[in-house]
């Protein structure tokens, strides 16, 4: 029996524990995503894989239609959901009883999958967009809002060898701008998990003193560590921090493992993974 003072998240589906860890496993409905592009296009080979990660413990399943790894080509909104829509209702038919997660930036997107079943709303954009805002307020879904920076409407992605003295400070004061941003529009704070962004407008200097920075982040921001969200799979970070900035994305999983493992020790209890779980 679940105890009655355990942190939950409260999403479309009910609240999900977060006493113990929950693994979002992300299934790539994309030609170009970092590790497995293209594997995942066919809605039977994307559900194959849902139900693949659900076996190895993931709780929820994050889909996304549109890659945003450096230098990835953006896709339209109507693109995006062709890609979406076909594995949703896959599997809706098939696994019914797993909460499905959107990763998209693009209001009418998420407004489709809110139509469909999706439970979460995962914006790598932190609900920048006031569309998205909009639909965050009105509905009754979980949310994952992460930091990044964007340009013109474009997600910045630097040279990854480029320093920044002002790390991790910046990326600590943009990630408690998006908390603003959705405690300001009235959004329950049991509804959101905040995510740093690892790899998103941070060369490896800001991104390594953003992770020695995660035994403070709760307390700089006043939010529970239980309520973050950590997304570290097979990011180029795990690489250069093991001395092997070549190794492969798919060949990342024992380092994405290592880290869970090392947030795991403070506390941290939500993470999106392609496959590292334990």
């Amino acid at each position: 029996m679940r105890d009655q003072d355990e942190p939950q998240w409260l999403t479309g589906q009910g609240p999900a524990a977060l006493g113990r860890p929950l693994y979002l496993g992300i299934v790539n409905i994309t030609p170009d995503s970092m590790s497995d592009g293209g594997r995942f296009l066919d809605p039977a080979a994307a559900a194959a894989q849902g139900a693949r990660l659900l076996g190895l413990g993931a709780g929820i399943l994050d889909l996304g239609g549109e890659s945003t790894r450096p230098g990835a080509a953006p896709v339209s909104p109507e693109q995006e959901w062709a890609r979406l829509d076909p594995v949703l209702a896959r599997l809706r038919l098939e696994v019914p009883q797993a909460p499905l997660s959107l990763d998209t930036r693009h209001a009418w997107v998420a407004e489709q999958g809110l139509s469909a079943g999706v439970a979460i709303l995962n914006d790598v954009t932190g609900f920048t967009d006031p569309g998205m805002l909009g639909l965050a307020r009105s509905s009754r879904c979980g949310l994952v809002a992460m930091r990044s920076r964007l340009a013109g409407g474009a997600l910045v992605m630097p040279p990854y060898d480029q320093p920044d003295p002002d790390q991790p400070f910046a990326a600590i004061r943009e990630l408690a701008a998006v908390r603003d941003r959705l405690l300001g529009a009235g959004i329950a704070p049991e509804r959101i998990l905040l995510d740093p962004g690892f790899g998103f407008g941070l060369g490896y200097a800001g991104d390594l003193a953003l992770w020695k920075a995660l035994a403070e982040l709760p307390r700089a921001l006043d939010w529970p560590v239980e309520r973050f969200c950590i997304g570290i799979s097979r990011k180029r970070f795990l690489a250069w921090r093991a001395g092997e900035p070549d190794r492969a994305p798919a060949d990342r999983d024992g380092l994405t493992l290592q880290a869970h493992r090392e947030a795991l020790a403070l506390g941290y209890r939500v993470f999106r993974t392609h496959a590292a779980m334990g």
